[in-house]
């Protein structure tokens, strides 16, 4: 039965929400998972997924690499400049394709954290990353994975750790939030040769975060607890977790995801945390992406919703905040964007 009850009510972040339009509108490529940075040159970095339109949707998990683009202000025009990581074939953890970058600065390192597959299915999903002096490059990956998944099948995150959410903790320590869920959730499809959910997909498939820390950038990287940190089955039979941003404000933890079904799958749910690890009650982070950005319908799954939000900080506060959004002017996907008042 669903348990919640609430009204979806407004964040004052949302409520300080304004429309900027679409960025990295691409006529070759689909563009997802745009996450922003300051660069010391005084320009907007982003770090974005890309992949040949030939591939169409599910191109995000067999090639797609992570490019570059730099504007002088959050609201572009960006220009791509290189392509900063990309499938590096063989027995890599990021053999076939690198995806939902998340970009931040640790000491003096920029650190592009970011998913990678080794055979196309989501199986072999894994959070590693890449480092350099300059968010030019070039790049120094990660030989293995950061976080595995558990080896027991029964275990919440025994499928894939993926969608990486991160902060620095105020005493030092690093903070990697990951996305898993339970392979026992699934069964074989003996027709389509093919993995899915069992029909108990509403209750027992809720996508979780989970918490890896280290004190540096190279490790080791342990997990905190046996279970989840951040859980929302208990909200709903169809609660999910899904697209974690998470930042400091003011001595409070913030983390915006998208909703997986506690109110529905267009809003963002807004939490809030003394400590990082136990989150309340979440409210609107932001409504479906077509209240601020109206387009003509496109005919597209996933259409007029934003997914795969990051944050642009500016003096310890939201600036401005970054999306994927399907559609647009070639009715593909590219980046969208709006501004936090």
């Amino acid at each position: 039965m669903k348990m919640n009850l609430t009204e979806p009510i407004s964040s004052d972040f949302e409520k300080r929400l304004k429309p900027v339009g679409r960025i990295l509108e691409d006529p070759d490529y689909n563009v997802w998972g745009c996450s922003p940075i300051w660069g010391d040159d005084g320009k907007v970095h982003v770090f974005y997924s890309r992949w040949k339109n030939e591939a169409h949707h599910q191109g995000w998990i067999t090639c797609c690499e992570i490019a570059h683009a730099v504007a002088d202000t959050p609201e572009g025009p960006f220009e791509t400049v290189d392509v900063a990581v990309t499938g590096r074939g063989g027995d890599w953890w990021d053999a076939m394709t690198c995806h939902n970058p998340t970009i931040h600065k640790v000491g003096e390192k920029y650190v592009l954290f970011y998913m990678g597959t080794q055979d196309g299915t989501v199986y072999t999903k894994r959070v590693g990353m890449a480092t350099s002096d300059s968010l030019s490059g070039p790049w120094k990956r990660s030989d293995k994975p950061l976080i595995e998944p558990d080896k027991d099948p029964d275990a919440w995150n025994s499928v894939c750790t993926t969608n990486p959410a991160f902060v620095q903790h105020p005493n030092g320590e690093l903070w990697l939030y990951y996305k898993s869920w339970r392979a026992t959730d699934w069964e074989k499809d003996l027709a389509g040769g093919l993995r899915v959910a069992t029909s108990d997909v509403g209750r027992h498939t809720n996508r979780q975060y989970g918490l890896a820390k280290a004190t540096s950038l190279e490790g080791p990287w342990e997990k905190v607890g046996d279970g989840p940190i951040i859980d929302l089955s208990h909200l709903g039979e169809n609660a999910q977790s899904e697209d974690a941003y998470i930042w400091i404000e003011d001595g409070k933890f913030k983390m915006i995801m998208r909703d997986m079904g506690y109110w529905n799958h267009e809003y963002g749910l807004m939490f809030e945390s003394d400590d990082g690890i136990h989150w309340g009650m979440p409210s609107v982070a932001f409504y479906a992406g077509r209240k601020y950005l109206p387009e003509p319908p496109n005919g597209l799954e996933r259409e007029g919703r934003f997914e795969r939000t990051q944050v642009l900080m500016k003096d310890g506060k939201p600036d401005y905040v970054f999306f994927a959004m399907v559609g647009g002017k070639y009715n593909t996907s590219s980046g969208a964007v709006l501004k936090v008042d």
